[in-house]
């Protein structure tokens, strides 16, 4: 055994030592791609952003909890999770350990060693960073929010400076991380405060230019807004929102049609990725705070990410009311949620959103742009068919078991292959070999009813 192996392998100890944990393989850094619209590895390969809303997981799960939460995300196909590092400014963890000293921003509690089984060693940031290590093995990116936006927007609890001082503090503790996406801001209007934003975004975007950084904005609005420009903004998110087309009064909101997000932010200079970061949760009242509303479903779900991904989204973050709020028993519910977590992890819409990461996968994806010219029957609201093409593809969605006609010729070859994939279990069916001219008609089995949603797959007949 050679002495260069045996210095590894003590060091190596050492940091178990330490840390309670080994340190696992960095995961590839994050970029976007070179037509400015997607994501990629450092290497070059494609990204789709598969995330979900875990956002009380530092502070509510165990070491048990993060272990059994991150690897049901990875088994379901989920590569970035979307997480509050402060929900409030007294937040506290599972353990008891309080994040800051008298609810300062710019004073946090840190303690020498972070073992997590010697407590007056593990404090709060060290459980942030075990979770950031299991997320890591899990092959997950941590799309963290420094401080959430009421705690800023409400009461003027945080300065400037405090600010600045608890960004670097951030910027210097995961500087090495590749696996952490910073989302700014936190469920607030980007109209306000803009200062204090300004402020953590750009101390953590100069301290740590290779981590991508965006906003996450209040309902019904985009970070493209208010920070399109802004030097520390990679890529836009927006909030679509929890109402129905009825519940939503403001007249210019784009309302349950989310798809108008992607395709206003795509015609932006500079061109960036966008993506919805939180469309209705599955197991939440439509409208959120009357819990004698229909919940949203995962047929709603579905529907939010086709819609979104078919017009240019560089991916999709989904969520679920029990699981965003990490819902355990004796917890007091919010939007009238009663089901435990452990058991939401597996409610249908989170088992099926790995199909579509699959089927953009299939396809060089980074290469696609939405193209309404290819659908002669377009629809409004449920009967809205988005439609997205690369060289020699074109994916069409349907909500509703509608039928498709296609104006073909909008992709290469002078014969297509057409396919049905089924959103549902991602199953796909060939209908088919066609002329690659005029105009078709594909018609899904099944009813015309919410929910029959179906993918029209064409190809280019080699």
């Amino acid at each position: 055994m050679n002495l260069k192996y045996l210095f590894a392998l003590s060091i190596s100890f050492m940091l178990t030592a330490q840390t309670g944990f080994s340190q696992s393989k960095n995961l590839p850094k994050l970029k976007v791609s070179p037509n400015q619209h997607y994501f990629v590895t450092e290497d070059g390969k494609p990204f789709f952003w598969l995330g979900d809303t875990g956002w009380l997981a530092f502070s509510k799960l165990d070491r048990e909890g993060v272990n059994k939460y991150f690897e049901d995300r990875k088994a379901k196909g989920f590569n970035v999770v979307q997480v509050m590092v402060l929900h409030n400014l007294n937040a506290v963890n599972v353990y008891g350990d309080q994040a800051l000293m008298n609810d300062n921003l710019a004073d946090q509690i840190t303690s020498p060693g972070n073992d997590p089984n010697n407590a007056p060693e593990y404090d709060y940031w060290d459980h942030v960073d075990y979770t950031l290590e299991v997320a890591q093995k899990n092959g997950i990116y941590v799309a963290m929010v420094p401080v959430w936006g009421t705690n800023v927007s409400k009461g003027n609890k945080v300065s400037k400076e405090q600010a600045v001082k608890y960004a670097k503090f951030l910027a210097d503790r995961y500087k090495k991380r590749t696996n952490v996406i910073w989302l700014n801001g936190g469920d607030t209007k980007g109209n306000e405060f803009q200062d204090i934003w300004n402020a953590i975004g750009t101390t953590i975007k100069t301290n740590n230019p290779d981590q991508l950084m965006t906003f996450h904005p209040f309902g019904r609005t985009d970070s493209s807004e208010n920070f399109h420009n802004a030097s520390w903004l990679d890529f836009n998110m927006f909030q679509s929102g929890h109402k129905t087309y009825a519940q939503e009064t403001d007249p210019t909101a784009f309302k349950e049609d989310n798809y108008k997000f992607v395709l206003r932010d795509w015609d932006l200079k500079p061109t960036k990725p966008t993506l919805d970061g939180e469309p209705s949760y599955e197991g939440i009242p439509h409208g959120l705070h009357d819990t004698l509303q229909p919940k949203w479903n995962a047929n709603d779900v579905r529907r939010y990410g086709y819609w979104s991904v078919f017009s240019g989204a560089s991916g999709y973050t989904y969520g679920h009311s029990a699981v965003m709020q990490i819902f355990r028993k004796g917890d007091k519910p919010a939007y009238g949620n009663k089901m435990l977590w452990t058991d939401a992890l597996n409610d249908p819409g989170a088992g099926q959103m790995i199909y579509i990461k699959n089927l953009m996968l299939e396809f060089p994806f980074t290469e696609g742009t939405a193209d309404a010219s290819i659908i002669a029957n377009q629809g409004e609201k449920y009967d809205y068919l988005p439609a997205i093409k690369g060289k020699e593809y074109a994916l069409i969605y349907t909500y509703n078991g509608r039928k498709i006609t296609v104006n073909m010729g909008k992709i290469t070859g002078d014969k297509v292959t057409a396919s049905w994939y089924n959103p549902r279990n991602g199953e796909k069916t060939q209908i088919g070999i066609f002329d690659n001219k005029g105009k078709k008609e594909f018609q899904p089995s099944g009813k015309k009813e919410d929910g029959n949603d179906w993918v029209l797959i064409l190809t280019s007949k080699k």
